[in-house]
């Protein structure tokens, strides 16, 4: 009985456990070997409940950046500070994990279909189709915001409230609502470097000897019953430094066109921080 014991989405959890192992061990070297992830904040990870916990980040490609969440989180519960080294920690990984994807992405192929199975939460994008924005936006799916309600009640859903990777793009409303009708315990994440060193998909290998980074931050301040849709959906912004106000101008002759959106980044956090 317990080789068929299913999570909520009926999905054999002994399978499940089984795939990302074997994910794991393949796109291990990503990350430590061909291109290193430096990582900020892994304590926060091991703070955090069990259950109704939201990851919010900025988004890269389609597939490198959840995979290195999950290295990240599950090292970081097995104790290591700050790295992923020795991937033992996937031996026995955190279950009740999960993401959020595109439907029509899940559904591209043969291995999206199968590395939906390790935990994507499919849902229709009701504002841009087969990689085209919709002049008539499709109105939500219930099922989809119902879905992503069920995961939170049963673990950690990891989110990119832009619904896109191109940087900069507004944060969608939906994530908000989430937010302030599940109250979940809100955990920003920003990445950086996924773009230089993977194509879009994040199946394939780029460019090696780049240096990833993946910061962790504290859980968001919330007021779910007095902070708008609106309020929300700027802190969002801010914590995972795609606010419009983190655009600044830099000396274009300095930079090359892989690097303007991420160095334009980095410079006007660290003006902001300061």
């Amino acid at each position: 009985m317990g080789l068929l014991k299913r999570n909520p989405f009926g999905h054999i959890i002994f399978l499940k456990r089984w795939l990302i192992r074997a994910f794991g061990a393949a796109t291990h070297r990503r990350y430590r070997g061909f291109n290193e992830l430096q990582i900020e904040g892994s304590e926060i990870i091991r703070n955090l409940p069990d259950r109704n916990v939201l990851f919010i980040s900025n988004h890269q490609t389609y597939f490198a950046d959840v995979v290195a969440m999950f290295h990240v989180f599950n090292a970081s519960l097995k104790g290591r500070e700050n790295n992923i080294k020795n991937i033992g920690y996937l031996w026995n990984p955190k279950m009740n994990m999960y993401y959020v994807a595109a439907k029509e992405t899940m559904e591209a192929g043969l291995l999206t279909r199968i590395m939906a199975y390790a935990g994507a939460i499919s849902v229709e994008r009701t504002w841009r189709e087969k990689g085209v924005d919709v002049v008539d936006k499709k109105d939500v799916n219930p099922n989809d915001t119902e879905s992503i309600k069920v995961a939170l009640d049963d673990g950690w859903v990891i989110t990119f409230p832009q619904g896109t990777t191109k940087a900069f793009k507004p944060v969608r409303k939906g994530t908000a609502h989430i937010i302030k009708e599940d109250r979940p315990i809100v955990v920003p994440i920003v990445i950086d470097g996924f773009r230089r060193s993977f194509d879009k998909k994040g199946l394939r290998m780029k460019k090696k000897g780049i240096l990833q980074s993946f910061i962790i931050k504290e859980p968001l301040q919330i007021d779910y019953d007095n902070d708008t849709i609106d309020e929300i959906v700027e802190k969002v912004e801010y914590a995972i430094e795609q606010h419009p106000s983190f655009l600044k101008v830099i000396p274009e002759e300095i930079l090359d066109e892989e690097e303007k959106l991420n160095s334009r980044r980095r410079y006007s956090y660290k003006e902001n921080k300061s």
